[in-house]
């Protein structure tokens, strides 16, 4: 029997220069970073789990949603972190994407939150994502890059 994927979100945030957030996880051992994710509680639909997830993961609420991806994306866990993760229930995630444009200032991010995700934070140039990100979501980012590219593009 195969896992089934959790039901989740995945935010794009854009500053006001085009540029996209990204955190390095707290968990994690490797140099890759991520936009923020998370999954969606029963009861809640999308965009209102990409605004919790927003402060969840961020500590802001300074953000609007200006895009929703068309499609869902999946992504697969590594095998070593299959049964891990998410009390083993899952081998990745379905995820609906939102773009966000901040629109609050820097110091309005706040990454130690109730229950930090990340470490760190930045501000990446649009085309660095799939570089810098953690390789087993890479497929999934490009996927995600290439349906906002018009916006990001807008933006900047």
């Amino acid at each position: 029997m195969s896992l089934p994927y959790r039901a989740g979100v995945g935010l794009m945030l854009f500053n006001r220069q085009g540029q996209v957030f990204v955190g390095r996880r707290v968990d994690s051992s490797t140099e890759g970073w991520q936009m923020p994710q998370g999954g969606i509680d029963d009861g809640e639909s999308p965009a209102e789990a990409a605004l919790r997830e927003l402060e969840e993961e961020v500590g802001t609420a300074a953000a609007e949603i200006i895009a929703e991806s068309e499609d869902w994306h999946s992504y697969d866990l590594p095998a070593e972190l299959v049964g891990k993760v998410w009390k083993g229930r899952y081998r990745g995630q379905r995820q609906k994407w939102f773009a966000l444009r901040f629109t609050g200032e820097d110091g309005d991010i706040n990454i130690a939150t109730r229950h930090p995700e990340f470490m760190a934070w930045q501000w990446v140039d649009f085309d660095r994502l799939t570089e810098i990100i953690v390789p087993f979501k890479r497929d999934l980012y490009r996927a995600v890059i290439a349906e906002f590219r018009p916006l990001a593009e807008a933006l900047r």
